[in-house]
């Protein structure tokens, strides 16, 4: 009788350790192709996707949204989504990019997608892995997270002119967060100090070469034992 009652629970464990085993052999054999060119299976992407569902509902409902109709965080948005979102997420009358076309799972194009402000609050700050979207928020204080969420309240009933101007008017990239300008010597940007610290170290070595041989700066001994430089 105690044997009979066993027989399920030993059944069990072998088959629990058997599904262990096979699936670890799956993961080492490498036949699950990872490529972004090639989607997900339909049971591993409906995984995922309720997984990121769920993970993000559950942290964004514990977020408070502030007046996202101020005229002044929408602009501010706007500078922010034209210089670091747009490439993936694309703007009124864009086509795909190269970016946007390459990423798996692909980004939305949140010109034409309305949002749930909290939720996207939370991918921006805190990114979403094994995915093309950074964590913003390790650079970008919540204010201006919330600014670029304000405007993708108002991005999907923009047209291609309404957008360049809302972005014309904002601040551009601004978010106090360490950005740099792409051109530094470009009229209005910010020079790059230490760009200017690499050329002026180089300047010397430059001169040598067009004046004649660089010499050694080492030192060497002379016949009275004390040491000059060349």
């Amino acid at each position: 009788m105690q044997l009979a009652t066993r027989r399920p629970g030993i059944m069990l464990a072998v088959l629990s350790v058997a599904a262990v085993a096979g699936f670890a052999g799956f993961v080492w054999s490498g036949a699950y192709d990872v490529g972004a060119d090639s989607p997900h299976t339909r049971p591993v992407h409906a995984l995922l996707q309720t997984i990121r569902g769920r993970s993000i509902e559950t942290r964004a409902s514990r977020l408070s949204v502030p007046d996202l109709s101020d005229p002044a965080r929408i602009a501010q948005g706007a500078g922010n989504y034209d210089a670091m979102c747009v490439g993936c997420h694309l703007a009124p009358g864009t086509r795909d990019t190269e970016l946007s076309r390459g990423l798996y799972p692909a980004p939305p194009n949140l010109s034409q997608s309305p949002v749930d402000a909290r939720a996207a609050f939370w991918a921006i700050k805190h990114g979403i892995k094994a995915s093309g979207m950074p964590a913003w928020g390790r650079s970008m204080e919540d204010d201006y997270i919330w600014g670029m969420v304000a405007f993708l309240q108002k991005l999907p009933a923009l047209d291609a002119a309404e957008y360049r101007a809302l972005v014309a008017s904002s601040s551009g990239h601004s978010h106090g967060g360490g950005e740099s300008a792409m051109h530094p010597h470009a009229e209005g940007s910010v020079p790059d100090h230490h760009d200017d610290e690499m050329q002026r170290d180089a300047k010397p070595f430059v001169q040598q070469h067009a004046d004649g041989p660089v010499e050694s700066h080492r030192a060497s001994s002379t016949d009275d034992g004390r040491e000059h430089e060349h």
